[in-house]
């Protein structure tokens, strides 16, 4: 039941793409057989009912379903080409290169807002503070932050309210230059003025990044997104641009679930 990836444009090449990934919990499938296609520089909607394996499948997609005790990935994950669970790639380097937050602010509590950007560069050669000083602007300024904190970087993160929380957790994210952002529901714990600039920032990070972002929300999947992909019980439903699975999907679960007749 799982649809053909989605090219929005003929001759590029994806980003990131699942074939046939199927993430297991021990003897118990999550997702099966998804096979799904990410262009650069778009953002696409993961919709579907409470457990019907988007996180499972977003968790997958930058080997972070593995530290999960007895679970497994079957098929590939291309990024740029390259499989993922390859043979001899570095886990810690994949989530460089395809960063994640999470529902909710995860800002390190006993560090400074700098030292929260700063940490997602501890990964490999230790760079001059200078360069630190600098990517953390960077990144902050990415985040849509900067103006907010840049009199304060040394103080706790844990003064900042939740969106600002959030959006430091996009900093830190960013901070090492990732090539794909996934977003696990970003905005479900945050009040309407923080989803709000979340949304915004969704809108201005797709110019560099791929983003993946997994809501319930419907409104929200229609306005930030170009491309759509609806789950359900574990499969790959449908894909299609943004505005043809809300107003002519082709499959009647889609339908359903969109027009909040079950979910």
């Amino acid at each position: 039941m799982s649809a053909a990836p989605l090219t929005l444009v003929a001759d590029a090449e994806p980003r990131l793409a699942a074939r046939q990934l199927t993430a297991w919990y021990g003897a118990v499938s999550g997702v099966r057989d998804v096979t799904l296609a990410f262009q650069p520089n778009t953002v696409t909607a993961l919709i579907g009912p409470s457990g019907c394996g988007k996180s499972t499948f977003l968790r997958s997609l930058n080997r972070m379903h593995e530290l999960i005790p007895d679970a497994r990935v079957t098929g590939t994950v291309l990024l740029d080409g390259h499989d993922i669970y390859a043979r001899g790639i570095n886990p810690i380097q994949v989530r460089r290169r395809v960063g994640m937050v999470f529902q909710k602010p995860t800002p390190f509590p006993t560090m400074s807002i700098y030292e929260n950007v700063a940490a997602g560069l501890k990964v490999g050669a230790r760079l001059p503070r200078t360069e630190v000083d600098a990517i953390v602007g960077r990144a902050l300024r990415q985040a849509a932050l900067w103006d907010e904190v840049s009199d304060r970087l040394h103080q706790s993160a844990l003064a900042l309210s939740g969106g600002q929380q959030q959006r430091l957790c996009v900093a830190r994210t960013l901070a090492p230059e990732p090539e794909v952002l996934l977003l696990d529901e970003p905005t479900a714990s945050l009040d309407p003025i923080g989803a709000a600039r979340i949304e915004e920032l969704v809108h201005e990070l797709k110019r560099e990044y791929t983003v993946i972002i997994v809501t319930h929300n419907m409104q929200q999947a229609a306005r930030v997104s170009d491309v759509t992909a609806f789950f359900y019980l574990g499969e790959l439903i449908e894909v299609g641009p943004t505005p043809q699975m809300f107003t002519t999907p082709r499959r009647a679960q889609t339908e359903a679930y969109i027009t909040g007749r079950f979910g």
